[in-house]
């Protein structure tokens, strides 16, 4: 009972205990130890005032509701937020491991650099971390080595989202994957792109059964796509391109009901065929460049009414573009150029969001007339290069007012327009 009581006051009523200021614009609370060691670890912070902005506002007689970064609310939980900062490649300072009420702690392009410490894994009730970088020659980098990170995480057990987007981890499938599985039960987020991680992926960590975003693109895993992928019912994106996979790529993957983004782009030995799509499927972005998928994209295609986003290029698909493709009225983005496509071009005059579309480089033929582009009207680019198309040009696909670059070479086109086939490409500018 006594244990119980003692858990109730740490998580209820833990501002009593300590000085407290109020913010009258929201009833949240600043606790004054919190603000105490917010204040310490200022001063550690190796900072160019010009460029760290959010440092400049906190001041100890000032507001701390209006503390730059530092969010507080009723039950004296702290977010500090201290991303795109310029820390001139200084290390992260150990003070950040005393912010016990830290729940949300964001570093990421913040300019820190070296060992992250092993003092972050004090923080217990944080719920997101990210240390994430932009990764440019000759900029600072951080590590996990030691602590690695199982060490990292080891007391994380509330983590739900984990972004460390460039860090050097370089750990091996079985080690990361047992460290994120034994470690962060609850984790929902796992971002970790271009962190030199080895594959292949451990079964470990389907125990993750919360997990709805993957990220591991950019590492090279030199192994198949594992089935149990598709075992995480609430997935809605899963990224791993440029990743080194091979084999077969699992259909049930596909299937998942909540899937809305996919990209397993620049795989160049990853293999697979599109399988029938369900009615009303999820998927929003589908990213297949640069991989040895083939086949014939399926007419169920026409039921992804959520797709904005279509990118097969480079790949070994064959057959005609399904007519359903016209259905797809979100569509932004498509991309189906360097494949083995054959016959006539359905009309996009639905899909009126269209800012881009690539078909160059197959084997399309026929006429484009005049109702295939009715309606484009945010329609930027259009690349035909490289086919058999034939017919003449309609003059309303190049009155189409956001129209700014056509490729139209190496076709068989005829009429007034039939002397830009000679040219390697038409950019077209409008005047209005």
């Amino acid at each position: 009972m006594a244990l119980f009581l003692a858990l109730m006051l740490n998580r209820f009523w833990y501002p009593c205990c300590f000085g407290v200021r109020e913010c009258l614009s929201d009833g949240s609370t600043c606790l004054e130890d919190q603000m105490s060691l917010l204040l310490q670890l200022k001063s550690t912070l190796k900072h160019n005032v010009a460029a760290s902005s959010k440092l400049v506002s906190w001041n100890p007689s000032g507001d701390c509701c209006s503390w730059g970064g530092v969010t507080w609310d009723s039950s004296g939980h702290v977010r500090l937020n201290l991303a795109n900062n310029s820390f001139n490649a200084s290390q992260i300072p150990s003070g950040f491991g005393k912010l016990g009420n830290l729940i949300y702690l964001n570093l990421s392009s913040a300019g820190f650099s070296g060992q992250i410490p092993i003092e972050i894994s004090r923080l217990t009730r944080l719920v997101t971390i990210d240390f994430s970088i932009l990764y440019f020659l000759g900029l600072p980098t951080l590590k996990l080595e030691n602590p690695n990170l199982r060490k990292l995480l080891q007391n994380l057990r509330e983590l739900r989202e984990l972004h460390l987007i460039g860090v050097n981890i370089s750990a091996e499938g079985k080690e990361w994957c047992q460290a994120l599985s034994s470690s962060v039960p609850n984790l929902q987020v796992l971002s970790m792109p271009n962190c030199y991680l080895s594959g292949p992926l451990d079964s470990s960590l389907q125990k993750l059964r919360s997990l709805s975003s993957i990220r591991l693109d950019k590492n090279n895993f030199s192994a198949p796509v594992p089935e149990f992928l598709a075992n995480f019912l609430n997935l809605t994106l899963l990224r791993l391109s440029s990743c080194g996979l091979h084999g077969t790529f699992p259909e049930k993957i596909f299937q998942v009901p909540t899937l809305q983004i996919l990209d397993l782009s620049n795989n160049k030995l990853l293999q697979g065929s599109l399988p029938k799509f369900p009615q009303n499927g999820s998927l929003g972005t589908l990213v297949l460049s640069d991989t040895k998928f083939s086949g014939k994209v399926p007419y169920s295609i026409g039921n992804l009414k959520r797709l904005t986003r279509i990118e097969l290029a480079g790949c070994d698909f064959s057959g005609p573009i399904p007519n359903s493709m016209a259905d797809l009225t979100q569509l932004v983005y498509l991309d189906l150029s360097n494949n083995k496509f054959s016959g006539s071009i359905p009309p996009f005059s639905l899909s009126k969001n269209l800012t881009r579309i690539n078909l160059s480089h197959n084997y399309l033929t026929g006429p484009i007339s005049s109702s295939h582009w009715n309606g484009l009207v945010n329609l930027v680019t259009l690349d035909l290069r490289d086919n058999s198309l034939n017919g003449s040009l309609p003059m309303l696909l190049f009155s189409l007012p956001s129209l700014q670059k056509i490729r139209l070479s190496n076709n068989q086109f005829s009429g007034p327009l039939s002397k830009f086939q000679l040219c390697l490409s038409l950019y077209w500018r409008p005047l209005i």
